[in-house]
């Protein structure tokens, strides 16, 4: 950040009174300028077959944007002012996937330090089957697990909330546990770089 917001002058890294970190202040009128996580909120819109045996599948988004364009996606995007979380869910998946969804529970949540996000999934029900790519999105599809592109997923975000979501599916149908699925919280890390080797 370079200029103030508010009065259009420049700003300074300065920590403010009463605080304990280094933030954007206005050299002129002295407004402090936060800057806080971005809150990234998707859904996991699923489909039972009633006539393949009432077989799962998840509807997945095929990007046409970057970053990660060509790569597929749960439908989600960052939230905006004015909105819930569930609201938020539900928008984005209406506009990447034209999706009619009828909104669940939270079931991921998930901190992305590094790029200073917050990832949150919701379970969701597919009301029909009627759904097409909106302007972000190349095509959508529905996949069973065996069929999900794996190693064609945009984001470790989407690879962790499909394994977790596929890992409670397991245990809901050996246990027949009735609470259903779980809530998970978890740090999705910066992947370490390896050292180069010297020359």
């Amino acid at each position: 950040m370079k200029f103030c917001s508010e009065c259009g002058h420049g700003v300074a890294l300065a920590i403010p009174d009463g605080d304990n970190r280094p933030r954007h202040v206005c050299i002129q009128c002295g407004t402090i300028h936060y800057q806080n996580p971005k809150m990234v909120i998707g859904s996991i819109p699923v489909w039972e077959d009633p006539e393949n045996d009432g077989a799962l599948q998840v509807l997945l988004c095929r990007r046409a944007i970057e970053p990660r364009h060509g790569y597929w996606t749960l439908p989600a995007g960052f939230m905006e002012n004015g909105e819930t979380t569930s609201e938020a869910a539900v928008r984005e998946t209406e506009e990447e996937a034209g999706a009619h969804i009828e909104i669940g529970k939270l079931f991921t949540l998930l901190n992305v330090a590094h790029v200073h996000q917050v990832h949150m999934f919701y379970l969701a029900r597919l009301l029909d089957l009627d759904f097409a790519p909106g302007e972000e999105s190349l095509e959508v599809q529905l996949f069973t697990e065996q069929d999900i592109p794996w190693d064609d997923l945009a984001f470790p975000t989407i690879r962790k909330t499909l394994e977790l979501f596929f890992a409670d599916r397991v245990k809901i149908r050996e246990s027949h546990d009735k609470q259903g699925y779980g809530v998970h919280c978890h740090d999705i890390v910066r992947p370490m770089i390896a050292p180069r080797e010297p020359d």
